[in-house]
């Protein structure tokens, strides 16, 4: 039919309305939503410093989120937007290449509308990030090659007819950076009443580059000061930026876990960003060991990424007689990487030595003195 009768061209009509379908998606939505309701803010954490820095240093503590990480924001919006944009369908799987955190936090989230979901993994990632992930009623997919996850969630999902969420596409887009109770509006929220309310540095990591790229245009947004993203080793993204490289990539996987990509991500959003640093990876892992020493909290190799960068901003403005604030985030528990970062043994393995690096930061937090 070509829509003409004696040169009137007709209306053409195709319905496509599924009752069943949208009461199950008005359902899927209300429950993600409520989940959001349910939830209290994280805590803003103070580190210690010396009262004569005139300084302070925050932690966002994101492992207090039903999944126990910065992830569940994340997790929470994909979801929304994959069913808002009708690509999660009933009984369908969802599937996303993950290092462990969104994984976990994506179970939960196809848990509670009733979808299946498998996390693509590589065979690396902590024990405990995969008896999370399966305790949430998720299937864990291995991979030897980190750089092959893609091309996998892809194929399963083709498979199946599910859903390859794809956060490293999807992460920047999927939030409201301007607000709507997004990460860095929490932050700025809870700042208010401090002696130094407008942070001078928040300082965060990049995994997707959906955090980073939410804080950096809502900073930008509301004309605050900046963002300072710290890299990991195995991580293009730090060479991507400085050479600004949209081809930047790396021929090895991130040992800290849930930050770091082999090639330049989608959702990383280097024009953003006014500020980067590459941190070795024992310095890493001696940051989220201090942190324990100063709050009794043990936290993931992601946190002392960031806390190792925030710990040198911090330096520069006690070297410099500067006052204020820094804020930077508390990603997860350090309790998934007992195996990993709170093990001599795996140090070892790694060819990592902290002790240089554990140095330093004593140094530095009794004296000011920053050494390395």
């Amino acid at each position: 039919m070509d829509g003409t009768a004696g040169g009137i061209i007709k209306t053409i009509d195709v319905d496509r309305s599924d009752h069943g379908y949208r009461e199950w998606l008005k359902e899927a939505v209300r429950k993600v939503q409520a989940d959001a309701q349910r939830s209290a803010d994280t805590h803003l954490l103070s580190f210690p410093l010396p009262e004569r820095w005139g300084i302070d240093l925050y932690l966002k503590d994101e492992s207090t989120h039903p999944t126990g990480s910065l992830k569940h924001r994340l997790a929470r919006s994909l979801f929304l937007y994959g069913l808002c944009n009708g690509w999660i369908r009933p009984g369908k799987p969802v599937i996303e290449a993950s290092s462990g955190s969104t994984a976990v936090s994506e179970a939960y989230f196809a848990k509670l509308i009733g979808v299946p979901f498998i996390a693509v993994m590589p065979r690396t990632t902590s024990r405990e990030k995969c008896r999370l992930i399966e305790f949430h009623g998720g299937q864990c997919h291995f991979v030897d090659d980190p750089r092959t996850m893609y091309q996998e969630s892809a194929a399963l999902a083709a498979e199946s007819g599910g859903h390859y969420m794809d956060q490293f596409t999807y992460a920047e887009r999927a939030t409201d950076w301007r607000g709507n109770n997004n990460i860095a509006e929490s932050i700025y929220q809870q700042m208010r009443l401090e002696r130094y309310p407008e942070p001078a540095w928040v300082v965060a990591t990049a995994g997707t580059g959906g955090t980073s790229a939410t804080l950096a245009r809502y900073v930008h947004y509301m004309q605050y000061d900046t963002v300072c993203v710290a890299d990991p080793e195995n991580s293009c993204f730090f060479d991507g930026w400085v050479h600004h490289d949209d081809d930047a990539s790396s021929d090895h996987g991130s040992r800290i876990e849930g930050i770091g990509r082999p090639r330049m991500e989608p959702s990383f959003v280097p024009g953003a960003i006014d500020r980067m640093m590459k941190v070795p990876d024992a310095a890493s892992v001696a940051a989220a060991r201090a942190l324990e020493r100063a709050i009794g909290r043990k936290a993931g190799g992601s946190t002392g990424t960031g806390l190792w960068s925030a710990l040198r901003i911090v330096a520069e403005m006690v070297a410099a007689g500067r006052t204020g604030s820094v804020v930077t985030l508390l990603c997860d528990p350090g309790e998934r990487y007992l195996d990993k970062y709170y093990s001599d043994a795996w140090l070892e393995e790694q060819g990592l030595d902290i002790e240089p690096y554990m140095k330093t930061l004593d140094i530095f937090l009794a004296t000011g003195n920053w050494t390395d």
